[in-house]
């Protein structure tokens, strides 16, 4: 029964992540949509089409449907499914053994700050780095809407053969620091602000609503930068035209060759607050997502 009970945290932190992902895809789309576009390098994404979320969400459902909102929720299911069960299933692991050896708690009883950020950091970096194929799929899905017409499998399919498995990985090294800023700060804020509020509210919704809405702001401030650097890396196709087995011509160009050059270019060419472009859509669903991810996932502790 024990060996059961350590896999709770994995199963209870992938449904909790999957029903949040449900509850606020819609707004991803829009910062999706925000993050890529103004791109003087790239013609294609040069132009501002949106002023803002509101104006996104407005004219995405206008011009595309509402369906075009959840154009790439499956890999986006498929990454929660991956990503989320072994982030929280790892860092509650990985609590519990830094518990054990005496690392996690101070001599009043109070939790280290230092190790609760280890252990975000481990399981943020880890669980990352092994469902990056489907964030790839969700941000390339979520860019063209209902021009995507080839779903889950087709988009797959055409990334692999043209681009191969290394196309599957674009973006993964902002994507594991991203997962690494974020879960430093959200999950260990979380814990903190749950802790000081057990006074006045208990282990009820209030309190779980309250500490995950407070980990949302600090989460979304220290993460856009990296996440509009990863989303255009993973939105970015480098096509080999090849004949007979041989490499005649890039199709497209590649705009970006890393993490710190598309960040220095994006400042030089549109300035630095493009760096926070898609930052209210960015915490306007951290907000909801964490609160419906906490809530769920302390509801299903208690059984």
């Amino acid at each position: 029964m024990g060996e059961v009970k350590d896999w709770r945290p994995f199963v209870y932190g992938g449904v909790a992540s999957i029903t949040a992902e449900f509850g606020t895809f819609p707004i991803d789309t829009t910062k999706t949509r925000l993050q890529i576009q103004g791109q003087k390098i790239d013609q294609t994404f040069s132009q501002l089409r949106y002023r803002g979320m509101t104006d996104a969400f407005v004219k995405i459902s206008r011009e595309e449907g509402l369906r075009a909102l959840y154009s790439g929720i499956w890999p986006a299911v498929l990454r929660q499914a991956t990503y989320g069960t072994i982030k929280f299933g790892t860092y509650y692991t990985l609590k519990k053994l830094a518990n054990e050896r005496g690392l996690l708690t101070n001599e009043d009883g109070s939790e280290r700050v230092w190790s609760n950020i280890l252990c975000a950091a481990a399981a943020g970096a880890i669980s990352s780095a092994i469902a990056n194929p489907t964030d790839v799929l969700k941000v390339r899905m979520q860019v063209h809407g209902k021009g995507q017409h080839k779903g889950l499998l087709g988009c797959f399919g055409e990334i692999y053969k043209y681009e191969g498995v290394r196309g599957l990985w674009r973006g993964v090294g902002p994507t594991a620091q991203r997962a690494v800023v974020i879960a430093s700060v959200e999950l260990p804020v979380y814990d903190f602000c749950k802790l000081q509020l057990m006074n006045a509210f208990g282990d009820h919704v209030a309190n779980h609503f309250i500490s995950s809405f407070i980990a949302s702001l600090g989460s979304a401030i220290a993460s856009t930068p990296i996440d509009v650097i990863r989303t255009r890396l993973m939105n970015q196709r480098h096509v080999s035209i090849t004949m007979n087995g041989v490499v005649t011509a890039a199709a497209t160009p590649k705009l970006y060759s890393g993490s710190l050059d598309c960040a220095v270019q994006t400042i030089r060419n549109e300035g630095l607050p493009a760096l926070y472009k898609g930052f209210i859509p960015t915490w306007v669903r951290m907000g909801p997502w964490n609160i419906i991810f906490f809530i769920t996932y302390e509801q299903l502790k208690k059984y």
